[in-house]
């Protein structure tokens, strides 16, 4: 995979992240369940920079941005904060392999900025209830 491949995945797993991140925020309840709403909230627009800064380094690469699908499929059902919880797991164990396939393709800034937003997703997953890897990301 060449550096753009994997930067053009990433920014087309980020579309599916802000995505599928607002739609659970939407179900979460701030009253309710105010730390899954916090988290899912600050994963969404954790999600929506990392998206904007690809495109940039994209951009900067004088490629054109992947778009984002028209829409994404959202599992069912996600009514209860454990389900809602276990979806945003889902995403964040996604991203992160995306991630690991960036950090094994790219170099210097993009590669650094790639390991900081690998670490981020890690630290996500335990707040959503994840268990701990070895090497997040990875396929060890």
């Amino acid at each position: 995979m060449t550096p753009l491949q994997a930067l053009q995945a990433t920014l087309a797993a980020e579309h599916a992240a802000v995505y599928l991140t607002g739609v659970y925020g939407a179900h979460a309840s701030a009253s309710r369940q105010p730390d899954l709403y916090g988290t899912l909230l600050t994963s969404y627009r954790t999600h929506r920079r990392r998206r904007d800064q690809l495109t940039v380094f994209i951009a900067n690469r004088g490629a054109k941005p992947v778009a984002a699908a028209p829409a994404y499929v959202v599992p069912d059902p996600i009514g209860t904060p454990a389900e809602l919880s276990d979806a945003a797991l889902q995403v964040e164990h996604r991203i992160a392999k995306t991630y690991g396939q960036l950090i094994e393709n790219t170099t210097a800034a993009e590669r650094r900025w790639a390991l900081v937003a690998l670490d981020d997703s890690a630290v996500v997953q335990m707040e959503l209830r994840g268990t701990p890897e070895m090497f997040p990301g990875s396929a060890l």
